[in-house]
């Protein structure tokens, strides 16, 4: 296989001797170039012939492979078929070419057939073959294995969808490994297509190029989810009952959107101190202190959303609590009220309840009841009536009951 060129920058690696320093810096001093970042689908002040066409949708079918190029001063100069036939051009055809070649869910033949040629190590391997990885920066002898957590707000659902990228450096080749939809790697492949000047830098302007495009994805998020909070807001004022579901859930969110920018900032600063060190370009330099001022600004948002969220949530649990309380005390004034309604028909039943009682004794039917015959009989039974009922009427309106 062709000598690597160049050790891929990284704070972590390992001093390099003095002459691949000194021909390092040369090389990047032989590099230097007056690209500027443009929007997309503009071209650099350097890029004269017409850019190439995008290139077709990256699939994401299981152990595909996207797009595979080998690629000499910045300019593409072979479209391999197959694993194999781009190691073949690499070795035999382009010794000083710089291999580009991006994966989605690959399967296990292809990552062992790309560990085996480019000398990839197997924990790198494992990890970009399970996914599921926080995002980190690991150098291995030459290689330098980045994992990235990309983002895309989806605007039906409104939600945020998070997918994780994997890449590969060495001195002559570039390796992505999608594991989710974002980000656009091929729209990111034409860009840089479309400016040699920049491509012609080697594996460390790809890198910039895809931590630019990863790090441009989390803006359209931010303002997503910017809007959710508003509305979450105006729900929590509005007492709606599901909002308190809509929090938890967008909370959750920024949990996982925090874990994929708070270790970028880290990671950015050691890439910055690794690109220093080797001489890269310092046009590239800048550019990489550009993303790295974004993910910052991203990284204090995402933080800021978070404390947001926790601030509504005790609010909504204040008002929740409220409106609770103000139900109970509903509910108790109407058993107070049907309390006292109970206590003044119970009351009148056991008034009518004292001549019914008498009325129902001196009706049975008996001989032998002394009542019956006696002259005073009648009076006596009214009188007991009146009696029993005044004095029970007397006791329920002294006890509030009347």
């Amino acid at each position: 296989m062709a000598k690597r060129r160049n050790s891929p920058p990284a704070s972590t690696s390992k001093s390099a001797p003095a002459s691949e320093s000194a021909s390092a810096s040369a090389s990047a001093s032989a590099r230097k170039h007056t690209w500027r970042r443009t929007p997309s689908g503009a071209q650099g002040p350097e890029a004269a012939a017409p850019s190439p066409p995008p290139p077709e949708p990256e699939s994401v079918e299981a152990g595909s492979v996207v797009d595979t190029a080998v690629y000499r001063d910045g300019v593409r100069v072979a479209t391999p078929t197959s694993l194999a036939d781009t190691f073949h051009r690499l070795k035999e055809e382009e010794p000083d070419g710089m291999a580009w070649i991006g994966l989605a869910r690959p399967s296990e033949e292809d990552m062992v057939t790309l560990a085996a040629e480019f000398d990839l190590h197997q924990l790198a391997v494992e990890d970009a073959m399970e996914a599921h990885q926080r995002p980190k920066l690991e150098r291995y002898g030459e290689t330098l294995f980045v994992v990235l957590r990309a983002t895309r707000y989806l605007d039906i659902q409104e939600e945020v969808d998070f997918a994780e990228l994997h890449v590969f450096l060495g001195p002559d080749f570039l390796i992505t490994v999608s594991h989710g939809a974002a980000p656009d790697l091929a729209a990111v492949r034409h860009r840089m297509e479309a400016s040699p000047e920049l491509l012609r830098l080697g594996p460390e302007a790809v890198l910039y190029a895809i931590l630019d495009a990863v790090v441009d994805g989390y803006a359209p998020v931010v303002e997503g989810v910017q809007n959710d909070i508003d509305e979450i807001e105006t729900e929590v004022f509005g007492g709606d009952p599901a909002v308190s579901r809509r929090i938890y859930e967008l909370s959750r969110e920024m949990v996982e959107f925090q874990r994929a920018t708070r270790p970028l900032v880290g990671m950015l600063h050691a890439l910055m101190a690794g690109f220093a060190k080797y001489g890269t370009d310092e046009e590239l330099q800048r550019y990489l202190r550009d993303v790295a001022d974004h993910v910052t600004h991203t990284s204090e948002r995402v933080d800021s959303f978070r404390q947001a969220l926790a601030d509504i949530l005790t609010v909504n649990a204040t008002l929740v609590t409220q409106e609770q309380n103000a139900e109970m005390r509903a509910l108790a004034e109407a058993g107070f009220e049907q309390n006292e309604e109970i206590k003044k028909i119970s009351s009148w039943a056991a008034i009518l309840f004292a001549p019914t009682l008498v009325g129902t004794i001196y009706g049975m039917n008996f001989d032998e009841m002394p009542e019956l015959h006696w002259a005073f009989g009648y009076p006596f039974a009214i009188g007991l009536m009146a009696v029993v009922c005044v004095s029970l009427y007397f006791i329920f309106k002294r006890r509030d009951w009347l």
